[in-house]
Protein backbone atom coordinates (compact mmCIF):
# COMPACT_ATOMS: atom_id res chain seq x y z
CA UNK A 1 0.00 0.00 0.00
CA UNK A 2 2.82 2.38 0.90
CA UNK A 3 4.63 1.69 -2.38
CA UNK A 4 1.41 2.25 -4.32
CA UNK A 5 0.76 5.57 -2.57
CA UNK A 6 4.35 6.69 -3.17
CA UNK A 7 4.13 5.78 -6.85
CA UNK A 8 0.79 7.57 -7.19
CA UNK A 9 2.13 10.76 -5.59
CA UNK A 10 5.24 10.63 -7.77
CA UNK A 11 3.07 10.34 -10.87
CA UNK A 12 0.86 13.21 -9.73
CA UNK A 13 3.79 15.54 -9.18
CA UNK A 14 5.53 14.50 -12.40
CA UNK A 15 2.38 15.38 -14.32
CA UNK A 16 2.02 18.65 -12.44
CA UNK A 17 5.65 19.52 -13.12
CA UNK A 18 4.96 19.36 -16.84
CA UNK A 19 2.19 21.95 -16.59
CA UNK A 20 2.91 25.40 -17.99
CA UNK A 21 2.40 28.56 -15.90
CA UNK A 22 -1.04 30.09 -16.51
CA UNK A 23 -0.99 32.90 -19.04
CA UNK A 24 -4.01 34.88 -17.78
CA UNK A 25 -5.49 35.82 -14.41
CA UNK A 26 -8.69 33.92 -15.26
CA UNK A 27 -6.76 30.74 -16.00
CA UNK A 28 -4.56 31.25 -12.93
CA UNK A 29 -7.58 31.13 -10.60
CA UNK A 30 -8.70 27.80 -12.04
CA UNK A 31 -5.20 26.34 -11.88
CA UNK A 32 -4.76 27.59 -8.31
CA UNK A 33 -7.89 25.72 -7.27
CA UNK A 34 -7.08 22.51 -9.13
CA UNK A 35 -3.34 22.23 -8.50
CA UNK A 36 -2.59 24.13 -5.30
CA UNK A 37 -5.56 24.76 -2.99
CA UNK A 38 -7.66 21.75 -4.06
CA UNK A 39 -7.59 20.23 -0.54
CA UNK A 40 -7.40 23.39 1.56
CA UNK A 41 -11.06 24.55 1.72
CA UNK A 42 -11.77 22.70 4.96
CA UNK A 43 -8.27 22.95 6.43
CA UNK A 44 -7.66 24.63 9.76
CA UNK A 45 -5.40 27.26 8.14
CA UNK A 46 -8.33 28.57 6.10
CA UNK A 47 -8.25 31.41 3.63
CA UNK A 48 -5.75 34.27 3.76
CA UNK A 49 -7.05 37.09 5.90
CA UNK A 50 -9.39 35.49 8.45
CA UNK A 51 -8.66 31.76 8.41
CA UNK A 52 -12.20 30.91 7.31
CA UNK A 53 -13.06 27.56 5.76
CA UNK A 54 -15.05 27.45 2.54
CA UNK A 55 -16.76 25.20 0.01
CA UNK A 56 -15.66 25.21 -3.62
CA UNK A 57 -18.21 26.33 -6.22
CA UNK A 58 -17.77 26.55 -9.99
CA UNK A 59 -14.42 26.61 -11.73
CA UNK A 60 -12.59 28.72 -9.15
CA UNK A 61 -15.07 30.20 -6.69
CA UNK A 62 -16.12 29.33 -3.17
CA UNK A 63 -18.67 30.01 -0.42
CA UNK A 64 -17.35 31.15 2.95
CA UNK A 65 -18.28 29.34 6.16
CA UNK A 66 -18.35 32.34 8.57
CA UNK A 67 -18.95 30.19 11.66
CA UNK A 68 -15.64 28.39 11.08
CA UNK A 69 -13.72 31.59 11.84
CA UNK A 70 -16.22 33.79 13.68
CA UNK A 71 -16.48 36.14 10.72
CA UNK A 72 -18.97 39.00 10.87
CA UNK A 73 -19.87 41.04 7.81
CA UNK A 74 -18.75 44.66 7.98
CA UNK A 75 -20.78 46.06 5.13
CA UNK A 76 -20.75 44.05 1.88
CA UNK A 77 -22.75 40.86 2.45
CA UNK A 78 -22.46 39.53 -1.12
CA UNK A 79 -18.67 39.72 -1.07
CA UNK A 80 -18.52 38.52 2.55
CA UNK A 81 -20.19 35.28 1.46
CA UNK A 82 -17.71 34.37 -1.26
CA UNK A 83 -14.11 33.46 -1.87
CA UNK A 84 -12.13 35.85 -4.07
CA UNK A 85 -8.53 35.58 -5.28
CA UNK A 86 -6.33 38.15 -3.61
CA UNK A 87 -3.23 39.54 -5.31
CA UNK A 88 -0.93 39.79 -2.28
CA UNK A 89 0.91 42.50 -4.21
CA UNK A 90 -2.07 44.29 -5.82
CA UNK A 91 -2.32 44.57 -9.59
CA UNK A 92 -2.68 48.33 -9.09
CA UNK A 93 0.71 48.42 -7.36
CA UNK A 94 2.73 46.48 -9.92
CA UNK A 95 0.68 47.92 -12.77
CA UNK A 96 1.64 51.47 -11.82
CA UNK A 97 5.29 50.51 -12.34
CA UNK A 98 4.55 49.56 -15.95
CA UNK A 99 4.36 52.05 -18.80
CA UNK A 100 1.19 50.40 -20.11
CA UNK A 101 -0.78 51.53 -17.06
CA UNK A 102 -0.03 55.16 -17.83
CA UNK A 103 -1.43 54.65 -21.31
CA UNK A 104 -4.70 52.97 -20.44
CA UNK A 105 -4.81 51.22 -17.07
CA UNK A 106 -5.27 47.53 -16.35
CA UNK A 107 -7.17 46.68 -19.53
CA UNK A 108 -4.45 48.18 -21.68
CA UNK A 109 -1.76 46.29 -19.74
CA UNK A 110 -3.58 42.98 -20.17
CA UNK A 111 -3.87 43.57 -23.90
CA UNK A 112 -0.43 45.04 -24.54
CA UNK A 113 2.12 44.05 -21.88
CA UNK A 114 3.27 40.40 -21.53
CA UNK A 115 5.19 41.19 -18.35
CA UNK A 116 2.08 42.59 -16.67
CA UNK A 117 0.10 39.53 -17.75
CA UNK A 118 2.77 37.29 -16.22
CA UNK A 119 2.61 39.22 -12.95
CA UNK A 120 -1.18 39.18 -12.88
CA UNK A 121 -1.22 35.39 -13.36
CA UNK A 122 1.73 34.55 -11.09
CA UNK A 123 0.51 31.85 -8.71
CA UNK A 124 2.99 32.83 -5.99
CA UNK A 125 1.00 36.06 -5.61
CA UNK A 126 -2.51 34.56 -5.50
CA UNK A 127 -4.35 33.34 -2.42
CA UNK A 128 -8.06 32.73 -1.69
CA UNK A 129 -9.59 35.24 0.72
CA UNK A 130 -12.92 36.48 2.03
CA UNK A 131 -14.22 38.72 -0.73
CA UNK A 132 -15.22 41.58 1.57
CA UNK A 133 -11.76 41.80 3.16
CA UNK A 134 -10.18 41.52 -0.27
CA UNK A 135 -12.29 44.48 -1.38
CA UNK A 136 -11.57 46.49 1.77
CA UNK A 137 -7.81 45.88 1.47
CA UNK A 138 -8.05 47.31 -2.07
CA UNK A 139 -4.58 48.42 -3.19
CA UNK A 140 -3.51 49.56 0.26
CA UNK A 141 0.03 48.99 1.49
CA UNK A 142 0.71 46.59 4.35
CA UNK A 143 1.34 48.14 7.72
CA UNK A 144 0.47 48.20 11.42
CA UNK A 145 -3.07 49.42 12.15
CA UNK A 146 -3.65 51.04 15.53
CA UNK A 147 -6.75 50.50 17.65
CA UNK A 148 -8.44 47.38 18.97
CA UNK A 149 -11.92 47.62 17.45
CA UNK A 150 -12.82 44.48 15.50
CA UNK A 151 -14.12 45.12 11.99
CA UNK A 152 -14.93 41.54 11.05
CA UNK A 153 -15.92 39.77 14.26
CA UNK A 154 -13.25 37.28 15.37
CA UNK A 155 -11.16 37.97 12.25
CA UNK A 156 -8.06 39.89 13.35
CA UNK A 157 -7.11 41.41 9.99
CA UNK A 158 -7.67 45.17 10.14
CA UNK A 159 -7.95 47.91 7.53
CA UNK A 160 -7.26 51.61 8.05
CA UNK A 161 -9.28 53.24 5.28
CA UNK A 162 -8.12 56.78 6.06
CA UNK A 163 -4.47 55.75 6.21
CA UNK A 164 -4.84 53.34 3.26
CA UNK A 165 -3.14 50.56 5.22
CA UNK A 166 -3.98 46.89 5.86
CA UNK A 167 -2.61 44.68 8.62
CA UNK A 168 -3.18 40.93 8.03
CA UNK A 169 -3.60 38.44 10.87
CA UNK A 170 -0.36 37.33 12.53
CA UNK A 171 -0.55 33.78 11.11
CA UNK A 172 0.07 35.01 7.55
CA UNK A 173 2.32 38.05 8.05
CA UNK A 174 5.43 36.04 7.21
CA UNK A 175 3.77 34.45 4.18
CA UNK A 176 2.64 37.86 2.94
CA UNK A 177 6.17 39.26 3.39
CA UNK A 178 7.87 36.43 1.50
CA UNK A 179 5.33 36.56 -1.34
CA UNK A 180 5.89 40.30 -1.63
CA UNK A 181 9.67 39.86 -1.68
CA UNK A 182 9.27 37.30 -4.46
CA UNK A 183 7.21 39.64 -6.67
CA UNK A 184 9.51 42.63 -6.18
CA UNK A 185 12.59 40.50 -6.79
CA UNK A 186 11.33 38.62 -9.84
CA UNK A 187 9.83 41.60 -11.64
CA UNK A 188 12.24 44.34 -10.61
CA UNK A 189 9.72 46.44 -8.69
CA UNK A 190 10.59 49.38 -6.46
CA UNK A 191 9.66 49.17 -2.76
CA UNK A 192 9.76 51.98 -0.23
CA UNK A 193 12.27 51.80 2.61
CA UNK A 194 9.46 51.82 5.17
CA UNK A 195 7.68 48.89 3.51
CA UNK A 196 10.95 46.93 3.28
CA UNK A 197 11.61 47.40 6.99
CA UNK A 198 8.11 46.30 7.98
CA UNK A 199 8.13 43.17 5.81
CA UNK A 200 11.65 42.25 6.90
CA UNK A 201 10.41 42.35 10.50
CA UNK A 202 7.39 40.17 9.67
CA UNK A 203 9.70 37.72 7.89
CA UNK A 204 11.84 37.38 11.03
CA UNK A 205 8.94 37.24 13.47
CA UNK A 206 6.86 34.70 11.54
CA UNK A 207 8.99 31.84 10.11
CA UNK A 208 7.94 29.60 7.23
CA UNK A 209 5.23 27.14 8.32
CA UNK A 210 4.75 23.55 7.16
CA UNK A 211 1.84 24.63 4.98
CA UNK A 212 3.80 27.50 3.42
CA UNK A 213 6.50 25.02 2.43
CA UNK A 214 3.85 22.81 0.80
CA UNK A 215 2.28 25.83 -0.91
CA UNK A 216 5.67 26.82 -2.30
CA UNK A 217 6.37 23.29 -3.51
CA UNK A 218 2.99 22.88 -5.20
CA UNK A 219 3.20 26.28 -6.84
CA UNK A 220 6.78 25.71 -8.00
CA UNK A 221 5.69 22.48 -9.72
CA UNK A 222 3.25 24.48 -11.85
CA UNK A 223 5.28 27.66 -12.34
CA UNK A 224 8.55 25.90 -13.16
CA UNK A 225 10.50 27.86 -10.53
CA UNK A 226 10.26 28.40 -6.77
CA UNK A 227 10.04 31.23 -4.30
CA UNK A 228 13.63 31.54 -2.98
CA UNK A 229 12.46 33.62 -0.02
CA UNK A 230 10.45 30.63 1.23
CA UNK A 231 13.08 27.99 0.51
CA UNK A 232 15.79 30.10 2.17
CA UNK A 233 17.90 30.53 -0.96
CA UNK A 234 17.56 34.30 -0.72
CA UNK A 235 17.09 36.81 2.07
CA UNK A 236 15.71 40.29 1.58
CA UNK A 237 17.87 42.98 3.18
CA UNK A 238 17.44 46.73 3.15
CA UNK A 239 18.38 48.02 -0.30
CA UNK A 240 18.10 44.54 -1.85
CA UNK A 241 18.82 44.54 -5.60
CA UNK A 242 16.10 42.58 -7.47
CA UNK A 243 17.15 39.76 -9.80
CA UNK A 244 14.45 40.69 -12.37
CA UNK A 245 14.30 37.05 -13.51
CA UNK A 246 10.67 37.44 -14.54
CA UNK A 247 11.61 40.18 -16.99
CA UNK A 248 14.36 38.01 -18.44
CA UNK A 249 11.86 35.17 -18.92
CA UNK A 250 9.56 37.45 -20.89
CA UNK A 251 12.43 38.70 -23.03
CA UNK A 252 13.35 35.11 -23.90
CA UNK A 253 9.71 34.43 -24.77
CA UNK A 254 9.70 37.45 -27.07
CA UNK A 255 12.81 36.22 -28.84
CA UNK A 256 11.01 32.97 -29.74
CA UNK A 257 8.15 34.95 -31.28
CA UNK A 258 8.25 36.48 -34.80
CA UNK A 259 11.15 38.92 -34.93
CA UNK A 260 10.42 42.60 -34.40
CA UNK A 261 13.16 45.06 -35.16
CA UNK A 262 14.47 46.62 -31.93
CA UNK A 263 17.52 48.86 -31.45
CA UNK A 264 20.31 47.07 -29.57
CA UNK A 265 23.15 48.70 -27.70
CA UNK A 266 26.26 47.51 -25.93
CA UNK A 267 26.01 46.82 -22.19
CA UNK A 268 26.01 50.09 -20.26
CA UNK A 269 24.91 52.18 -23.26
CA UNK A 270 21.34 52.34 -21.94
CA UNK A 271 20.56 53.71 -18.48
CA UNK A 272 17.11 53.74 -16.93
CA UNK A 273 15.97 56.03 -14.13
CA UNK A 274 14.22 53.81 -11.54
CA UNK A 275 12.24 56.81 -10.28
CA UNK A 276 10.84 58.13 -13.56
CA UNK A 277 10.95 54.82 -15.50
CA UNK A 278 12.54 56.66 -18.43
CA UNK A 279 15.64 55.30 -20.18
CA UNK A 280 18.44 57.21 -21.92
CA UNK A 281 20.93 56.19 -24.63
CA UNK A 282 24.59 57.12 -24.32
CA UNK A 283 24.40 58.62 -27.81
CA UNK A 284 21.67 61.04 -28.78
CA UNK A 285 20.16 61.52 -25.31
CA UNK A 286 21.37 64.73 -23.57
CA UNK A 287 20.21 63.57 -20.12
CA UNK A 288 22.20 60.30 -20.15
CA UNK A 289 24.87 61.57 -17.72
CA UNK A 290 22.35 63.42 -15.53
CA UNK A 291 20.79 60.31 -13.98
CA UNK A 292 21.90 60.00 -10.35
CA UNK A 293 24.06 56.95 -9.64
CA UNK A 294 21.63 55.58 -7.01
CA UNK A 295 18.75 55.78 -9.53
CA UNK A 296 20.52 54.11 -12.45
CA UNK A 297 19.28 50.81 -13.90
CA UNK A 298 21.48 49.46 -16.74
CA UNK A 299 19.92 47.70 -19.73
CA UNK A 300 21.56 45.79 -22.56
CA UNK A 301 18.95 46.80 -25.15
CA UNK A 302 15.96 49.06 -25.66
CA UNK A 303 13.79 45.94 -25.84
CA UNK A 304 14.87 44.96 -22.32
CA UNK A 305 14.19 48.47 -21.01
CA UNK A 306 10.74 48.53 -22.61
CA UNK A 307 9.92 45.07 -21.29
CA UNK A 308 10.75 46.40 -17.81
CA UNK A 309 8.18 49.17 -18.28
CA UNK A 310 10.56 52.00 -19.18
CA UNK A 311 10.05 54.49 -22.01
CA UNK A 312 12.60 56.38 -24.04
CA UNK A 313 13.44 59.94 -22.98
CA UNK A 314 11.60 62.49 -25.06
CA UNK A 315 14.70 64.60 -25.73
CA UNK A 316 16.63 61.78 -27.43
CA UNK A 317 17.54 62.57 -31.02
Amino acid sequence: MTRFLTATLALLFSITALAEPPSTFTTAKVVAKQKIFFDRAQNADGELYCGCKWKWTGASGGRIDPKSCGYETRKQQTRADRIEWEHIVPAWVFGHQRQCWQKGGRKYCVADDPVFKAMEADLFNLYPSVGEVNGDRSNYKYGMVSGSVSQYGACTTRVDFRGRTAEPRDAVKGLVARSTFYMYDRYGLSMSRQQQQLLMAWNRQHPVSAWEKSWESRTAAVMGHGNPFVTGERLWVLGYKPSREGLVTQLVARKTAPAISQPVAASGDIIGNRNSHIYHLSKGCPSYNQVAAKSRVPFSSEAEAQAAGYRKAGNCR
